[in-house]
């Protein structure tokens, strides 16, 4: 089914639940917005959106065309997370994972379905939902609280995050990510191309495995902020090790979304509708 991609006004019976804390740190309660379906007869499906801002910036007031999903049978989740001033690498996916775990645990009263979680972001979200995609079995990043849940989610879009920093710089862009100051070295606590342990750990490419859920990747042609490589090595990767992922490069397109005309705003949201509707919604 393919549904509008104009931003629609949210139904009536959809309730919003701001500021949920669903972790706490010695200097952080961490929240998150949740729009759901108190009157749903029957759990329903989760996007788990994550916001970008080269995790320096940022928060979790989310686009109306990503709540828009709530027209069609989805509850939505906007998370925030310890940007790199507050925290260094893995901070912000111990945050996700923590906000994955949290909702599970609370699934049966917001109406959701704990096996039919996606998630969503760009940029640097797209950097962390992909992470999500790519680390569900990992254990290291398992901290907090809600330890019994799984941090796994079942289908990842990822729009033009980063994917293997040391690549970034394959072409001359409009940014150096090997500076001291890069959004890149900031994240992991210091510079890249010394530190690359710590950036690998750091990499979605590092963990791709076939226990990945199915990726939908989407990135522009003329992005100069994050190269497309970073899309077309993760998802080649992806492809390599026989995991279902789509990659969509889109002409016209720089970083984001900034002067995207309202037709090519619209076919990129239907692919998003298509993806997550096949994989989430495919055991309704």
């Amino acid at each position: 089914m393919i549904h509008s991609a104009k931003p629609q006004k949210l139904p009536e019976n959809i309730r919003i639940d701001r500021d949920l804390v669903y972790a706490r740190t010695d200097k952080h309660q961490l929240r998150l917005d949740l729009y759901w379906h108190p009157e749903a007869t029957r759990p329903m499906p989760l996007i788990i959106w994550v916001h970008g801002g080269a995790w320096r910036n940022g928060t979790k007031n989310v686009p109306s065309w990503v709540t828009s999903f709530c027209q069609g049978g989805y509850a939505v989740a906007s998370v925030e997370y310890r940007l790199s001033y507050q925290a260094i690498f893995p901070a912000q996916i111990e945050d996700c994972k923590s906000a994955v775990r949290w909702l599970r645990a609370n699934a049966e009263y917001y109406r959701i379905d704990p096996d039919r979680f996606g998630a969503w972001g760009s940029s640097a979200g797209g950097h962390l939902v992909a992470l999500l995609g790519t680390s569900g079995l990992i254990d290291l990043w398992e901290v907090g609280d809600h330890l019994h849940q799984t941090s796994c989610v079942q289908a990842v879009c990822d729009w033009f995050g980063p994917t293997d920093f040391l690549r970034m710089n394959d072409v001359a862009g409009e940014i150096d990510h090997d500076a001291p100051d890069s959004p890149e070295s900031q994240l992991i606590g210091g510079l890249i191309q010394e530190n690359k342990g710590k950036v690998a750990k750091a990499n979605p490419i590092t963990y791709v495995s076939l226990a990945a859920p199915p990726f939908l990747i989407i990135h522009g042609k003329l992005d100069m902020t994050v190269i497309k490589n970073q899309s077309e090595l993760l998802h080649q990767a992806l492809q390599k090790k026989g995991n279902p992922s789509k990659l969509i490069l889109i002409d016209d397109m720089a970083h984001g979304f900034w002067g995207v005309g309202v037709n090519l705003r619209q076919d990129i949201l239907h692919h998003v509708w298509s993806f997550f509707d096949q994989h989430l919604k495919k055991c309704t």
